[in-house]
């Protein structure tokens, strides 16, 4: 069975998986097109080739695993079209996540990057207007992995921990979840709020100018989801406003955000390149998945983290 490798795991790994039973294509997506020596892969392994690599032209291929969580980049129609099986790497990235929505969380509260910028300059001076974690309301705006992980980090701080999802379904390690229908009620009464809920044209721009304004004052918005969460304009004009207190992101519209971005400048905007996800565990962690997959797929098991792309997860 022949499988195309867009990254290379390395010789022991890529080893592994032949000793699976798969005949291994490494090609580097990077511009990556379609070639002869591809029309018999049955499986694609990768994180996003499909801006220059037709798989329409890939007519013996049955399944892609992607090594992202978010699935926006592959190419619905076709996939969908064609009946090709898509897997992501749900929860390979979430402990790392996790652990940086919680240090996004403190450094707002504790003023971290002023204190970084007097330490720069020598200065000493004390503020006593710095914010505690103990009795807020934090809200996620999705329940996944990512979500649960940073609810599990959080279970010290003595915060109320509150999620929406689909149907308000319970989720572990939230006091109380609620459907995406009161989503407005849940801003309107909460201190941080967690956007780790996937993209999909559902959720495109839904938090639009009307529904910022829903958040509190001294609200905290974090997102580390898809930066078309947000409508970047409207965030940038709320925030010219003087509503919400901080705002952390991760990921943006269009990434590198622009250098002429007001984001940059703003004092209460804490911003990072789309780096949440790394850690010194990614690697294996990201490997050991699409080697879990492959071996379940040779052998005609059900394989995890399927997506279904008509109902966006």
């Amino acid at each position: 069975m022949k499988a195309l490798f867009t990254y290379d795991y390395g010789k022991e790994n890529m080893k592994a998986i032949e000793n699976l039973g798969y005949n291994i294509l490494m090609i580097n997506e990077k511009n990556i097109v379609y070639q002869e020596e591809m029309r018999d892969v049955e499986v694609l392994v990768c994180y996003n080739p499909f801006d220059t690599l037709d798989i329409s032209k890939m007519t013996n291929l049955k399944w892609i695993q992607l090594s992202s969580i978010g699935v926006d980049q592959a190419p619905k129609e076709e996939v969908v079209k064609r009946n090709i099986i898509l897997t992501n790497n749900k929860g390979g990235y979430s402990i790392p996540m996790g652990e940086w929505v919680v240090l996004k969380m403190l450094e707002i509260y504790k003023k971290s990057t002023t204190f970084y910028q007097q330490q720069k300059n020598k200065i000493w001076k004390m503020d006593t207007f710095l914010l505690e974690l103990y009795g807020k309301k934090v809200a996620f705006i999705g329940t996944g992995s990512i979500a649960q992980e940073s609810a599990k980090r959080l279970q010290g701080f003595d915060v109320e921990i509150l999620g929406i999802n689909t149907n308000g379904s319970d989720t572990e390690y939230f006091n109380m979840c609620y459907p995406i229908s009161q989503l407005d009620e849940i801003l309107a009464i909460s201190d941080i709020v967690i956007l780790t809920i996937p993209h999909t044209i559902k959720t495109h721009h839904l938090f639009n100018q009307q529904r910022l304004l829903k958040l509190k004052k001294d609200a905290v918005l974090i997102n580390v989801s898809r930066g078309s969460i947000i409508d970047e304009e409207a965030l940038i004009s709320t925030l010219s406003q003087g509503h919400i207190m901080a705002v952390a992101l991760d990921v943006f519209e269009e990434e590198p955000l622009a250098k002429d971005s007001p984001l940059w400048s703003m004092e209460n905007v804490l911003i990072t390149p789309h780096n949440s996800w790394i850690s010194e565990m990614r690697n294996q962690r990201r490997f050991q998945m699409i080697y879990d997959n492959m071996k379940k797929y040779i052998n005609n098991e059900k394989l995890v983290n399927v997506v279904d792309l008509e109902k966006g997860y």
